[in-house]
């Protein structure tokens, strides 16, 4: 059993279809409203079909008041980090230090190359990523001296001013499977950000990649609890008769997501579906009495 004592999180995983730019604002603005924790829109620059995900972010931010925000994941080739970073610490003055920064190495190079940005290995990715992370923070650090120099194989930062510092401590969370991409994870990252439905074997995978994670974390001198760990859940629903992981009904619910936590470390459970009526019986029915169980069995 692997739990990292994180308190609960409970969000939603946002399709930003321009098709329906007011459907995806209502969705945030329900979360927020219902008192869930968390609201996450893919992000995908590259795909005509969607809003711009940062866009969206600014925009969501401002029509809400509790909620936190973050891309999930955001698409680092599309995106320079020191741009990137500087945009986040805005973001999360603004919003009051709602903001978390999702972030992944990059997929569907196809579609990045199209836009301009540049393709890579799935090996160059990681150290592109490794540095990004790197930068990133150091503008962060206003507390430190200078400016920043980083002149990594990837992206080159010579001379940049710190700042400006965001409204609280942003969460770097990782986009990753692959075992490279997971000892990052453990040596960069705040969180690990899959999605289920990606994992080959779904719950029986879990153990294998959070021990990958921990590794990671002790060999860099870091506790494994440093990495919170978060999951989408794309093919979900509450029905009567039960079908699979979160497809069945809230009793069923309830027990799955706090045998994730209590077995599995996973503690930040974002639903996709795009559905008004579940986001609020997620947050109304579902979160408070997982809530209420895990801390149960804690106790």
């Amino acid at each position: 059993m692997t739990d990292y004592g994180h308190d609960l999180m409970f969000g939603t995983f946002v399709t930003p279809s321009a098709r329906s730019p007011q459907h995806v604002l209502d969705l945030a603005v329900t979360a927020d409203r219902a008192g869930l924790d968390l609201v996450t829109f893919q992000d995908h620059p590259y795909q005509p079909a969607f809003l711009d995900t940062w866009t969206l972010l600014s925009y969501v931010a401002a029509r809400t008041e509790r909620v936190r925000l973050s891309g999930n994941v955001l698409s680092l080739p599309l995106r320079p980090p020191a741009v990137l970073a500087r945009a986040a610490a805005t973001l999360d003055i603004l919003s009051g230090g709602r903001f978390e920064l999702g972030i992944g190495a990059g997929a569907f190079w196809d579609g990045i190359a199209a836009m301009g940005g540049r393709r890579l290995t799935p090996g160059q990715a990681v150290v592109a990523l490794r540095e990004a992370i790197e930068i990133i923070r150091d503008l962060w650090d206003t507390n430190s001296q200078g400016i920043v120099r980083h002149e990594g194989r990837y992206y080159t930062v010579t001379g940049a001013k710190r700042g400006p510092r965001p409204a609280h401590d942003i969460q770097i969370w990782v986009g990753s499977y692959k075992p490279k991409m997971l000892e990052l994870t453990g040596t960069h990252g705040d969180g690990w950000l899959p999605t289920f439905e990606y994992l080959p074997r779904g719950v029986a995978d879990l153990p294998e990649l959070n021990a990958r994670i921990d590794d990671a974390a002790h060999a860099a001198g870091r506790s494994p609890a440093d990495v919170r760990r978060l999951m989408n859940f794309m093919n979900v629903s509450i029905s009567p008769t039960g079908r699979g992981l979160l497809n069945g009904p809230v009793k069923q619910w309830i027990e799955e997501l706090a045998d994730l936590a209590l077995t599995h470390g996973v503690t930040a459970y974002l639903i996709g579906g795009d559905d008004l009526t579940l986001t609020e019986r997620f947050a109304a029915e579902v979160a408070p009495a997982v809530r209420d169980l895990v801390r149960a069995e804690r106790a």
